[in-house]
């Protein structure tokens, strides 16, 4: 028996073994830096000082200090950790009180935290459809979104990215049983372009479905006041009744919420099993996302310093004549299109101290490998100076 329980583990080994090979023989292989410092435009990781272009920490508040001074506020008052989930008794008073200041942040009845934004869009899709509904996304949502619709057991089918006509034409050619809804990312998380959200709730809408947008990249940093996609679009609710956000990127705090009406969150606290079978944010990250709340709603100057960069620095790569993909977000995508070629051109930087993310198949459609440039209102405009003369000499 002994001898079998071995050679299974050896044959476990051996296939994952080849697995990581044909991973690495592909320039797919992934690897994880460690990071010595806080998040912020110069940081170290492994002994390098670098300039940064790879966090989505895009209005600079992930280590700005009223935010830190909150968590610690929040730690010393609620401790380290919530000990249970929200409906246990996890649920404090500074989760209840973000819970309401982002509802009014977004023009939404109620928001509900979840842990992540992966767990929130597993729960919203898997309470709102199931066996014999139908979810469409776009091509190239965000993996979560994917993921969430292949869980609930709906049919999941995939429009054109950005394409509302081909959305009509597959709402058009369903049979007209079951659920149906629309999902879509506010902005993309790889190429950093905008969904045509007013046309997609519209092709939803006549044919009765529901729209949900995950606006991950788009709020705080999207709209005339940060609330979004939404808002720079002017969809209310009664549009696009599902709105999901996270904490982590311009919030740049950790977590996730869904807002909308009363009886959609009241259905997913008691239906969304992310929700309900997991641990509830620790107190103080709320505090600390309470924080960020209240810089993203005051201090509207930090958007337009982000705008600002992301302008001198699509102007600087037009006069490079740099194959950036259109987008007018933080997120600037350069493709390079082949993996090795992108890994190539990150290690390059890197001898130069410019951290920058070398993104690859599958997180992008094959041929689409990039490097991925962020900004933030933290930068200086010295910054992408030295970013853009790196890239001149280097693509």
């Amino acid at each position: 028996m002994a001898g079998m329980v071995d050679a299974a583990r050896r044959d476990l080994t051996a296939t994952l073994a080849a697995t990581l090979r044909r991973i690495e023989r592909d320039h797919l292989y992934r690897t994880r830096r460690t990071l010595e410092t806080p998040a912020g435009p110069r940081v170290v990781v492994e002994g390098r000082e670098c300039l940064s272009f790879c966090s989505n920490d895009y209005l600079g508040l992930a280590s700005h200090g009223e935010v830190v001074a909150a968590f610690q506020r929040g730690a010393a008052r609620y401790g380290a950790g919530s000990s249970a989930s929200h409906l246990i008794c996890g649920h404090s008073a500074a989760h209840h009180a973000l819970e309401e200041e982002l509802a009014d942040f977004l023009g939404r009845e109620r928001a509900l935290l979840f842990s992540t934004g992966y767990m929130a869009n597993l729960g919203v899709v898997s309470v709102l459809c199931g066996r014999g509904d139908t979810v469409l996304e776009d091509r190239l949502n965000h993996a979560s979104l994917l993921d969430a619709a292949t869980l609930s057991r709906a049919r999941l089918r995939r429009y054109a990215h950005g394409d509302a006509r081909d959305l009509e034409s597959r709402l058009a050619a369903l049979s007209g049983e079951g659920r149906v809804l629309v999902v879509s990312d506010g902005v993309f998380s790889m190429d950093g372009d905008l969904a045509p959200l007013p046309q997609l709730a519209d092709a939803a809408a006549r044919h009765g479905g529901w729209m949900m947008v995950d606006d991950a990249h788009g709020v705080g940093v999207v709209g005339p006041n940060g609330a979004g996609t939404l808002e720079r679009f002017g969809l209310d609710e009664s549009r696009v009744p599902v709105l999901m956000g996270t904490l982590g990127k311009a919030f740049g705090v950790f977590g996730a919420f869904v807002a909308g009406s009363g009886v959609l969150i009241e259905s997913l606290i008691q239906l969304a099993r992310s929700y309900i079978y997991t641990t509830a944010l620790p107190p103080a990250v709320a505090e600390a996302a309470r924080a960020s709340l209240r810089l993203i709603r005051e201090e509207g100057w930090r958007r337009e310093r982000l705008h600002a960069l992301v302008r001198r620095f699509r102007e600087g790569a037009a006069g490079l004549n740099l194959p950036l993909l259109e987008s007018d977000t933080p997120i600037q995508p350069l493709l390079v299109e082949e993996p090795q070629r992108a890994l190539h051109l990150a290690a390059a930087l890197l001898e130069r101290n410019i951290l920058v993310s070398a993104i690859r198949p599958p997180t992008v459609p094959a041929g689409g490998a990039r490097l991925r440039v962020t900004l933030s209102s933290a930068h200086s405009e010295a910054d992408l100076d030295l970013l853009l003369d790196a890239l001149g000499e280097l693509v």
